[in-house]
């Protein structure tokens, strides 16, 4: 993720006034986040526990603050409790001089399956699936009926994965189907349990292990105990796994990341980082002539000509994005980068998603800024037409504002027709179509997989074109 200058990220948490571990993986989270440099301002605030929520957002100086809930599902706590003690009226509230982001709890992401998956794999490592019974717990409260949902999509979405468990189900602590009935519920001879909270507190590490059978009475907290940390234990004929609560995964830290930049898409507000996100995370596609592709070690980019060479030059850093885009095959320098004369025989290597996003705005500078804003409505803001353009130039340039429409038409479909990639967004003037370029230079569609380039406002080598036009008539006269 971009920074976000100006902007304070509080993470909230229950907390408890009896398990001190409880409130761990919210500091531990936040910890993360706040060495990335994302926030200006990374606090965490606790029903149970302090800070409280009730003065959380005076420890803020922040004009902007983003709140995503540490929970795992949505009900209760953040339906009525966190809204209540925040003093929120909806997804977006100002107070006192602050706007307050209201995000989704981290539970309802849908990475969260494939963070349920590894702590699988970790705690029952080499087991076949097929001997598996896998059971999710949760807390389950009659206070509200959404607070089961988050664990019942999680079991649909494996079961839909079809990866080969004996069964795969829900239970909960507090109603039906009752963990405590977790083997007259499976049926496999290795049962995998695997707590949905946040923490390995007082449910998942104290009364959980009780309702299992592990123990006769709660024990200390998991930070003063070692003894759930061993598995497989034998209980009732089988082996049963037990893992730590799914909220200490530390890649939950890029769950609350996540949850920032789908407010940001939902709501309008601008997270051009987050949009790349999700379109990397759909596998990535084209982007001009490059293509971008997910791999096992981050992402490549290449020329979309060389999509099944071999033996390129490769590159491992964003920087180098520069000087590849800054000659053609030539040698011959490029000013305009979105002219179709990127050279081939390059590869790009690249970490990870912000090493992507910095490598295209070498390539095609604001194309993804652009794109980002057009797809949420607010492209006609930034379209400005090539009158407009032309009569705010200044000195040696000011004469383009002089050109004739007819003049304009001829040279915009010389210049831009073939010499460059770009959509052209920008009419002539006010009422004043472009005519003479094909009706798909002047279209913002786009296709499934691919990041269109678009032009907003003339380029600095058009109005010099401009300027060349207008000095050759007058020239004349």
């Amino acid at each position: 993720m971009h920074p976000k200058p100006h902007t304070a990220l509080v993470i909230v948490g229950h907390g408890s006034t009896l398990n001190p571990d409880s409130s761990g993986p919210t500091y531990d989270h936040a910890e993360t986040i706040r060495a990335m440099g994302v926030f200006d301002e990374v606090v965490c605030a606790f029903w149970k526990e302090e800070p409280s929520m009730r003065e959380v957002l005076r420890m803020v100086d922040s004009p902007t603050v983003y709140v995503v809930p540490n929970f795992i599902s949505e009900g209760y706590f953040t339906q009525d409790v966190i809204p209540r003690e925040l003093r929120l009226s909806g997804p977006e509230t100002r107070l006192a001089g602050q706007t307050v982001r209201y995000c989704e709890p981290v539970g309802l992401h849908a990475s969260m399956t494939k963070l349920l998956l590894k702590r699988v794999s970790e705690v029952a490592p080499g087991v076949p699936l097929d001997q598996c019974s896998l059971i999710i717990v949760g807390h389950g409260t009659g206070l509200n009926d959404n607070s089961t949902k988050a664990i019942k999509d999680q079991v649909a979405a494996i079961q839909a994965l079809a990866l080969g468990f004996a069964e795969v189900l829900d239970a909960y602590m507090e109603e039906p189907p009752l963990v405590a009935d977790w083997a007259s519920l499976t049926t496999a001879r290795n049962v995998i349990v695997v707590p949905f909270f946040i923490a390995d507190g007082l449910h998942s590490w104290q009364d959980i292990p009780v309702l299992l059978g592990m123990e006769t009475e709660p024990t200390a907290a998991a930070s003063q105990t070692e003894i759930f940390r061993q598995n497989p234990r034998q209980l009732q004929g089988r082996d049963l796994y037990y893992a730590s609560a799914i909220g200490t995964e530390p890649l939950l830290a890029e769950v609350m990341l996540d949850q920032v930049d789908a407010f940001d898409a939902k709501h309008g507000s601008s997270s051009v980082a987050g949009d790349l996100r999700q379109w990397l995370k759909l596998g990535g596609g084209v982007v001009g002539e490059i293509l971008v592709t997910a791999v096992a070690q981050g992402y490549t980019m290449r020329h979309r000509a060389d999509a099944a060479a071999e033996n390129m030059t490769a590159f491992y850093n964003p920087q180098d994005a520069r000087e590849i885009a800054k000659y053609d095959a030539t040698g011959a320098f490029r000013p305009l980068k979105s002219a179709p004369t990127l050279k081939q025989g390059w590869q790009l290597q690249l970490a990870d998603t912000a090493a992507v996003h910095q490598a295209l705005d070498y390539f095609y500078p604001a194309a993804v800024a652009n794109w980002t804003r057009w797809q949420r409505g607010f492209g006609a803001h930034q379209v400005v037409s090539l009158r407009d353009t032309l009569n705010r130039q200044t000195g040696m340039y000011r004469v383009t504002g002089l050109i004739t429409d007819e003049e304009a038409q001829s040279l915009v479909a010389q210049t831009c027709q073939g010499g460059c990639s770009r959509k052209i967004l920008w009419p002539l003037g006010k009422g004043l179509p472009l005519t003479e370029v094909a009706p798909e230079k002047t279209s913002a569609g786009t296709t499934v997989g691919e990041i269109p380039l678009l032009c907003c406002e003339a380029c600095n080598i058009l109005v010099a074109e401009a300027r060349t036009v207008v000095k050759a008539r007058m020239g004349k006269k």
